[in-house]
């Protein structure tokens, strides 16, 4: 039996909680309904600096092998995103062999990979002239061409701050557009995920945001796959989508309503993107190879059980997600200590992370219920809660 284990509460007093046996989920070997791709995020060395300001030092091993888990659930991996602390402790250094690592795994496993290309070797705070953003655009497409992955093109703080209205959008994103050799997913990025991208495509509103967005992808159709959306707003989702041209797929960020978007109706629906996938990925690839088989009930049946853990881990402030997911890896054993780049692991209190192991345990993605148990109480032991 799985012994209960006793959780402090708001009032100082405790509640005592029993985890659930973990479901059986079959590990489907390919998924062909949807393209899907889980955000993935990185392990931190335990044994360097990695405090706010210091320079980012990874465990390889550890980073390298949690994505080697995510091809093997038939999940695509989408390398270096928000998810692996770009602008929130990962500098672009650290981020160009995290690229080159993946990229050259997924080559050897014939894996699917799809990483981001940013302007983030600019600095934060300052604003760019219009050809520097271009520049730095390019340099990242060229590192992620040449390591053989496809290009996931990341919204860029240099370029809100700097773009004087729509007109310095269109004229970015035609000169890089015109210059990658093959499709790329676009990436349209809210504010409560990184706040620097407020007013994003120069519009005065979303509405505006969206007409700027969609002329660039109109103008551009043989060079975009698709784009991610990440605003958590699911009528614009859907929306959005159905004024797409027919060949470019709408790729869904929203961690609060997934299962509704990616099942959408017969005519339309969403691709995932997703960062909640990195923790829930035994669930994700299940629900999908159900909707492969066309069984919708039991497609709804494994991801609906997720949705209460997803909205836990990135409600606000919600660029914090990082430290849910890292907590939730290292209850997994995953990896071995929940240490992170910047000093990350602060991000959450104590509570929201004793709330996530249960919303983890009801939602089916506890694998061992018993190494859960272990490490939270090592980790309410370290906190001084006995």
């Amino acid at each position: 039996m799985i012994p209960s284990i006793k959780l402090p509460q708001a009032d100082r007093t405790f509640r005592s909680y029993r985890l659930n046996e973990p479901p059986a989920f079959s590990k489907p070997r390919r998924l062909e309904s949807r393209t899907i791709y889980a955000a993935a995020h990185v392990v931190a060395d335990p044994l360097a600096g990695n405090s706010i300001g210091a320079p980012p030092r990874l465990d390889w091993e550890a980073t390298l092998a949690f994505r080697q888990h995510l091809w093997s659930l038939g999940l695509g991996v989408a390398e270096a995103m928000d998810t692996a602390q770009r602008g929130m402790g990962l500098d672009w250094t650290s981020t160009k062999e995290l690229i080159q690592r993946s990229a050259a795994d997924a080559k050897r496993g014939r894996f699917a990979i799809a990483c981001g290309a940013g302007t983030d070797q600019l600095v934060d705070g300052r604003r760019y002239a219009i050809h520097e953003i271009i520049n730095a655009y390019l340099e990242q497409c060229e590192i992620v061409e040449q390591a053989g992955a496809g290009i996931i093109l990341m919204a860029s703080r240099a370029l809100a701050a700097s773009a004087n209205g729509p007109d310095d959008y269109e004229r970015v994103y035609h000169a890089v557009l015109t210059n990658v050799s093959r499709p790329v997913i676009l990436h349209w990025l809210g504010a409560m995920f990184d706040p620097a991208l407020e007013g994003y495509w120069g519009g005065r509103n979303l509405d505006d945001a969206s007409d700027v967005c969609l002329k660039i992808i109109n103008d551009h159709p043989p060079k975009i796959e698709g784009i991610k959306i990440s605003l958590l707003d699911k009528h614009h989702e859907i929306g959005f989508r159905e004024r797409l041209p027919k060949d470019v797929k709408l790729y869904t960020g929203d961690d609060f309503n997934y299962p509704e978007l990616i099942l959408g109706n017969s005519h339309s629906y969403s691709h995932a993107l997703l960062g909640i996938f990195d923790g829930i990925g035994p669930a994700a690839a299940a629900a999908i190879s159900a909707l492969d088989r066309g069984d919708h009930a039991m497609f709804s049946q494994i991801l609906e059980p997720t949705v209460p853990l997803s909205r836990h881990i990135f409600q606000t402030p919600t660029y914090y997600y990082k430290t849910g997911l890292t907590f939730l890896a290292y209850l997994n054993g995953h990896q071995s200590h929940f240490r992170m780049v910047g000093g990350l692991e602060s991000g959450r209190s104590l509570l929201h992370l004793c709330d996530l192991l249960v919303f983890a345990d009801q939602a089916g993605v506890i694998r061992d219920p018993h190494l859960a148990i272990q490490r939270m109480r090592h980790f309410l032991a370290f906190n001084g809660i006995v």
